[in-house]
């Protein structure tokens, strides 16, 4: 389970660095491989400073002072979780979300002005720079509006992570139109939307890291929920599709995959009991939550029952620095084992 205090997380992050300078960031920041590099006494051509992750440093996959990054679905679950784990470790974030009904087919209840607010104090607890911006991501010429805006106002940006998403939950010989095309046009459309706006800051910076949500889901079949893991499968070819063809401006475009997360997104009802019947049982349309826990840890390789938004948010920290240089176009699946059952 994850630390739920971020305060001490930082806390421990920046102890964790201080003991690793203080003994010898000289010595840390030298090449690990130390013979010369060559064959049959040739050099081995290597990739500009710009394109490596360089030498070894302290806290070099969490070190994120100064950037600028911009976060949708912030105003709680994961992406409240990477936009205040990114403030911990040294961005000004800008927390993106409609902060409002999305949709009749989604099952979830609608994130709030003041939740997106409370992301935006947890963000300046830390000291840096935060910022609640509310805006639809199906909507392209909002979403350039506010691009343009954040870059005139903070001169650049560094980091776009596309989170907002919906869920529906339905048979899919049930479904309404819109059960299975808002949930495509919110997930699917609203990320390419959110690349599309941002990624030209990016290309003119000739620099950048841009981060998707997927879902485990994205690479397995989900009964009753047929919209939505078209739309996480489609997510993940969009990002191979951009890592293509923005890498040769230096910009890396990779896809966080969760297993299940326990956000607003997924506590009801319906996904307790699809998730006890994914193993196989069965036990009624009102389980409780620790009745669900106890059916599904045991299927899952570190025996929990689903994660924290706080267990994800490390890794997005990793991919948006210096340190991920050469990682892109890859999913980065944080499931508590449950990849271990899928290609």
């Amino acid at each position: 389970m994850s630390d739920p205090d971020p305060v001490r997380r930082s806390l421990m992050l920046g102890a964790a660095a201080a003991g690793l300078a203080a003994a010898g960031t000289a010595a840390a920041q030298t090449r690990t491989d130390t013979a010369p590099r060559e064959l049959h006494g040739q050099p081995m051509p290597e990739p500009p400073a710009d394109k490596s992750a360089g030498p070894v440093t302290p806290g070099r996959g969490t070190q994120l002072t100064g950037k600028i990054a911009v976060v949708t679905g912030a105003a709680r679950g994961i992406g409240r979780a990477i936009a205040v784990e990114f403030a911990a470790n040294g961005a000004d974030v800008i927390a993106l979300d409609i902060a409002g009904p999305v949709s009749p087919a989604s099952n979830a209840v609608p994130a709030t002005p003041a939740e997106l607010d409370e992301t935006v104090r947890m963000i300046r607890s830390y000291g840096r720079k935060g910022e609640a911006v509310r805006a639809d991501i199906r909507d392209i010429a909002a979403l350039r509006r506010v691009a343009d805006r954040v870059a005139r106002d903070h001169g650049r940006i560094d980091i776009v992570v596309a989170n907002a998403a919906i869920q529906r939950w339905k048979p899919l010989m049930e479904m309404e139109d819109s059960d299975w095309r808002d949930v495509i046009d919110n997930n699917l459309n609203g990320t390419a939307n959110t690349i599309r706006a941002f990624a030209p800051i990016m290309v003119r910076q000739n620099k950048g890291r841009i981060i998707v949500l997927s879902s485990l889901q994205g690479k397995h079949g989900t009964k009753d929920a047929a919209s939505y893991s078209a739309s996480k499968w489609g997510i993940i070819g969009l990002m191979k599709s951009a890592a293509l063809e923005l890498g040769e401006h230096n910009i890396t475009v990779n896809a966080i995959l969760p297993g299940l997360v326990d956000t607003p997104l997924t506590r009801y009802d319906k996904r307790l009991t699809e998730t006890i019947q994914e193993t196989g049982q069965k036990l009624g349309e009102h389980p409780t939550p620790q009745q669900a826990w106890d059916i599904r840890a045991p299927t899952v390789p570190l025996k929990v029952g689903w994660l924290q938004p706080d267990d994800i948010s490390p890794i997005a920290v990793f991919l948006a620095s210096d340190a991920s240089a050469m990682a892109t176009g890859a999913n980065f699946e944080v499931t508590g084992g449950d990849s271990a059952k899928v290609v």
